[in-house]
């Protein structure tokens, strides 16, 4: 899931210079509102030149509400404090939802520049929104005086609007409320920096092939993949081989040409760190340091106690806990595995052979084609990206929650490759809007995520509006776009999150579908992913692009009994990128290193976890680590752990009742995915499982290990 967007409302005395425009806000699309359905934005009305007047207009509007609560002369309360302090940032959030969905999607030069201006004028809002003494003064009269009388979602809200602002700052002394002033602009503005600089680093890193022959291995649909590439990033050769986010890269799995292999390996692990001409070292060390000192100035040990004590986990001993039970368990399965793949290359290859990263998914996969007889090229005909959408995804939404699914296709959307969704609800009412956009393209972030234009809300009367975002490869024109294995689960699993937006029933925009904890928000998505194996529809999407067949059943059983094949790499990496985030907000403002010794320090992080492993390096090295230093995952990766254990115990509940069964699904959409942010968290995965507590050990059998 993508980083959380700002959600502002504020104004003070400290008003920053507002520059007026000469565009009327009758003529800016996004100061008035659509009149397409549920009012969702019009990509065929929105030019670029108009988002610039559209923040200064939603900041000063802001401003102005909030400036009205302040200089209310009546005692504070709940209805003209609170509600209004909720309704205040309305117009500002729907103009960020807008662009900032842009930014991270199609970020054209002329978007990147508008990001740079933007960015300040949102920080110093910010600022002003988290030191307003005046405004918390009223908050907490309010959260003094009415909370215990206050029920619900109005007292959910008062706790979390009061508790934000003490977590922010609100009740430091002067000097150190301006000290956090700067540090909140300066991360903003490295943040800022780390987002232009990562995805050139990316797409810089691109290998370009010069021959045919070189990709021998790859199927011809991917080597026609690889000429589209090519021919899309400038043709500096026949062929291009494009970098994704995560370190491992799918074309490692066939390439038979093992020096492209290392060059393809070295390409993604060396993109940001400074051996070419990128280096986002400088970026990360100032800004782990900038946040150990945000938790010093508010009373805490070090940025992950800081960060931690509004999770599930609440602190940083808790969570190592949880990794260490893991990693002990874990451990002795990776060696194992590593050994039996370099055993088996050595067949091949010679007693001399020593087996490198670049090797293990090649060799692992001609070990998997000959113990199990089965193969990525095998299975992706039946994994058309349309049905695993439509027979797939949508099926199981449609079984599990009653939902259906109209495509509307003159809505119209930033790019061409989107789609969207009416979604309509069992008993025939239309629910929210879903669009998806799955094909990469060099505009795009690396990634896979969810957000929206539009959060459900019953105080502002307006339903959802959500969509889904991935990097999958497009096709050449007229031939169908297949998927790997762990492409499908993608999308099972961002439509979970999206699932948790659709269904939300809430009062307020604040506590709504996923404005949830960190370790709690990537449950429904982790659990949607269970779907994708469950037969009656595995069977459904399944089928052959071309004749329409199902997986024949004897590929169908080989094909799901190697979901968990060698799965100790896959957590391995995880444990490892965990713990790389862990390690760097840890860390007092003192002992952060500096850029030079950035990369020692990941390295030594990992070696006293018992995690330095050359064969299973983490998911994501610190130079590209974008949920932690350009999204909101600091100090937070473990979330994907801990809310997998989550989901697999609330897939067992699935399971055992049946997996597809009505009744269940309502369960589950009443007592989680509609609720929000509306109640204790470990208290609604009590309330369905039953269980006190999680089952940590139901991950690995779930894993295969």
């Amino acid at each position: 899931m993508k980083k959380t967007i700002m959600t502002l409302g504020i104004a003070s005395a400290m008003m920053m210079p507002f520059v007026s425009c000469q565009q009327t806000q009758h003529d800016n699309p996004l100061l008035t509102e659509s009149s397409l359905p549920f009012g969702t934005p019009d990509f065929s009305k929105i030019k670029t030149t108009d988002y610039m007047p559209a923040f200064e207009e939603a900041i000063r509007q802001t401003r102005d509400n909030i400036s009205q609560i302040v200089a209310c002369t009546d005692s504070a309360t709940f209805e003209n404090t609170i509600l209004p302090y909720e309704d205040s940032g309305r117009l500002l959030d729907r103009v960020s939802r807008v662009f900032f969905a842009i930014v991270e999607a199609d970020k054209t030069p002329e978007i990147a520049e508008i990001e740079k201006k933007v960015m300040p004028m949102l920080t110093d809002l910010e600022n002003e929104i988290s030191f307003n003494t005046q405004l918390f003064e009223r908050i907490r009269q309010v959260y003094d005086r009415q909370h215990d009388a206050l029920q619900g979602e109005d007292q959910k809200l008062l706790e979390e609007i009061y508790k934000d602002f003490v977590r922010k700052g609100a009740l430091l002394p002067e000097d150190k409320m301006a000290r956090m002033k700067e540090i909140n602009s300066r991360i903003s503005d490295l943040q800022q920096q780390w987002g232009t600089v990562l995805p050139d680093a990316t797409n810089d890193a691109i290998v370009w092939v010069d021959s045919k022959e070189e990709l021998a291995g790859l199927s011809e649909a991917d080597i026609e993949q690889c000429a589209k590439d090519a021919e899309s990033r400038g043709g500096k050769a026949p062929y291009a081989i494009v970098i994704v986010n995560t370190t491992q890269q799918a074309p490692l799995t066939n390439l038979d040409n093992r020096e492209l292999r290392r060059k393809v390996f070295e390409a993604s692990v060396h993109r940001a760190d400074g051996t070419g001409k990128y280096n986002t070292f400088p970026i990360v060390c100032e800004i782990a340091k900038l946040r150990a000192e945000q938790a010093e100035i508010m009373g805490y040990p070090n940025y992950a106690a800081y960060s931690l004590e509004k999770t599930m986990a609440k602190t940083p001993e808790a969570v190592y806990a949880f990794l260490n039970n893991l990693i002990q368990a874990y451990k002795p399965k990776a060696d194992a595995e590593t050994k039996a793949i370099e055993d088996y290359a050595r067949k091949s290859q010679g007693d001399d052979f020593n087996l490198e990263p670049y090797d293990r998914f090649y060799y692992s996969a001609k070990m998997k084609k000959e113990m199990l007889n089965i193969s990525e090229d095998e299975v992706k005909p039946y994994f058309n990206i349309d049905s695993v959408l439509i027979n797939g995804v949508f099926c199981a939404a449609s079984r599990a929650y009653g939902l259906t699914f109209k495509e509307l296709k003159n809505i119209p959307t930033y790019h061409p490759d989107m789609k969207a969704f009416e979604v309509i609800d069992k008993d025939g009412q239309s629910l929210a809007l879903f669009y998806c956009d799955y094909f990469r393209r060099p505009t795009k972030r690396g990634g896979a995520w969810m957000d929206g234009f539009q959060k459900q809300s019953r105080q502002w009367q307006q339903k959802p509006i959500i969509f889904n975002v991935c990097n999958s490869a497009k096709a050449p024109e007229g031939q169908p776009s297949l998927l790997t294995w762990d492409e499908v689960t993608t999308m099972f699993h961002e439509f979970g999150h999206a699932l948790h937006g659709i269904l939300s029933d809430c009062q307020y925009n604040h506590l709504s579908g996923t404005s949830v904890a960190r370790d709690f928000v990537e449950m429904p998505s982790q659990f949607n992913e269970s779907f994708a194996a469950i037969p009656e529809i595995f069977d459904n999407y399944a089928r052959h692009y071309e004749t329409g067949e199902p997986m024949p059943a004897d590929l169908k059983e080989r094909m799901l009994s190697s979901i968990n094949f060698q799965s100790a790499y896959a957590l391995g990496e995880n444990l490892a990128a965990t713990c790389v985030d862990l390690a760097w907000h840890m860390l007092a403002a003192k002992d952060v290193p500096t850029a030079d010794k950035a990369a020692q320090f990941e390295e030594e992080a990992l070696r006293q976890v018992g995690l330095l492993d050359n064969q299973i390096p983490p998911r994501y090295h610190t130079s590209y680590f974008n949920h932690v230093f350009g999204g909101g995952y600091a100090a937070g990766y473990y979330s994907y752990l801990w809310t997998e254990v989550l989901a697999v115990n609330i897939a067992n509940v699935f399971a055992q009742r049946g997996p597809l069964k009505p009744e269940t699904g309502q369960e589950f959409r009443d007592k989680i995915l509609s609720r929000g942010n509306t109640g204790d968290l470990m208290q609604m995965f009590t309330d369905f499982t039953g269980m006190a507590q999680p089952d940590a050990s139901s991950l690995l059998k779930a894993r295969g290990l």
